[in-house]
């Protein structure tokens, strides 16, 4: 594994950070002992940064339980983060904050973060609350070692809030399609120039980099470097960056344990020919040119009061696109429609509840009609009709 140094405070972050938001699910529960699975082998070899956030239905208590049942809290880094957005009063933060210790089964945590804090004015009706007085009470006790915050927006955006605090750390999204778009690489130039250790999430934003890439881009990949994944590739590209400290990946297998942390013990700053960087310029050209909705599957929309699935419509809406419209009305009918309760585009009521919460900025309402329009067609209706009288509930 490799490791890279917080300027901050010198300590050694493994350069492969475990996201905990995407663990398996059995039924409406985590599946503790597969995720315990993962999470040892990713600790065994040599993961030492573990981030999560109160809002992860079931996530922090499932990394407690871990925590407390292999008694290796000294050895790791928790980076969990409060829900700034549903904060009315500072009494609040001081509930959310002892509710994350319990369920972390922790006394402090070493990477506290606002979560989703997307503008300056966001952090201006923080402070009126007193939450600068609450973040230093917070640290003095030790219940907090770095402060930070995560952030969904533009570049201005985030260069002030940059500014606007003497910050510990911060987290951005960050990938070869994002390189230029929400922070970006000037706002992690930004950063790094004021000495911020930088997380990474959305790598492969949802996944879409790894397993949902369209052929064209897979062909620019493996006829580059026959045999080298699309996760692969994507890392290596981040890690590239000599301005990154730790990029975090949601895995939820062992494979997926055993492929990053092979990777990140191989990728150091610098070490892309210019080659391989003028392959992620093809491939780019090869996605951009069929994803429709930038959606990376993070759920923050979730859930949709009608009952939509917001991520999956927008998924199979790409996959008409990217391979084809019978592979996407298959996946649309099977994974929204064929099932005993529906989440497909058309229930959706129009209430903007979703948009609130969209970390990309998605207009999902106008999405969701192009999706009605494009897979609600005839032949999705006729199957969507006739799919009771053959399905068993």
């Amino acid at each position: 594994m490799q490791y890279r140094t917080n300027p901050k405070n010198g300590d050694h972050l493994s350069a492969l950070g475990f996201g905990c938001m995407r663990f398996t699910k059995r039924g409406t529960a985590i599946d503790q002992e597969k995720a315990d699975r993962e999470l040892a082998l990713a600790l065994e070899r040599g993961v030492n940064y573990f981030d999560t956030a109160y809002i992860y239905p079931g996530s922090e208590v499932c990394l407690g339980k871990f925590l407390a049942a292999h008694g290796c809290r000294e050895r790791i880094r928790i980076a969990t983060k409060l829900p700034q957005y549903r904060v009315k009063r500072i009494e609040d933060a001081d509930k959310f904050f002892t509710e994350e210790l319990q369920r972390l089964q922790t006394g402090y945590v070493d990477y506290y973060l606002m979560h989703m804090l997307n503008d300056a004015k966001s952090w201006e009706r923080l402070c009126a609350l007193g939450i600068r007085e609450w973040i230093n009470a917070k640290k003095n006790s030790g219940e907090i070692r770095n402060i930070g915050f995560s952030f969904h927006g533009g570049t201005l955006q985030f260069k002030a809030l940059v500014d606007a605090y003497d910050w510990d750390f911060c987290q951005i999204q960050f990938n070869y399609m994002d390189e230029h778009s929400q922070a970006g690489i000037e706002g992690l130039n930004y950063a790094h120039e004021k000495g911020l250790p930088v997380i990474i999430m959305e790598p492969l934003r949802g996944g879409k980099l790894a397993g949902a890439l369209p052929a064209a881009a897979r062909r620019e990949f493996e006829a580059a470097r026959p045999g080298r994944s699309c996760a692969d590739w994507g890392l290596r590209w981040i890690w590239n960056h000599p301005q990154v400290t730790v990029v975090l990946s949601g895995m939820n297998d062992v494979s997926q344990v055993e492929e990053n942390c092979r990777i990140a013990s191989e990728s150091l700053p610098g070490l892309l020919t210019e080659e391989e960087l003028a392959v992620y310029g093809r491939a780019l050209n090869a996605i951009r040119k069929t994803t429709r909705v930038g959606c990376t599957g993070c759920g923050y929309c979730q859930p949709c009061p009608k009952g939509v699935d917001i991520p999956t419509c927008f998924a199979a809406y790409n996959a008409s696109y990217a391979d084809g419209l019978f592979t996407g009305l298959r996946e649309y009918l099977m994974c929204t429609t064929l099932r005993k309760v529906r989440s497909n585009a058309g229930l959706c009521v129009k209430c903007g509840r979703c948009e609130q919460h969209c970390p990309q900025h998605i207009a999902i309402r106008d999405e969701l009609d192009n999706v009605k329009k494009r897979l609600e067609n005839p032949a999705y209706r006729i199957a969507a009709w006739g799919a009771p009288k053959f399905m068993k509930y």
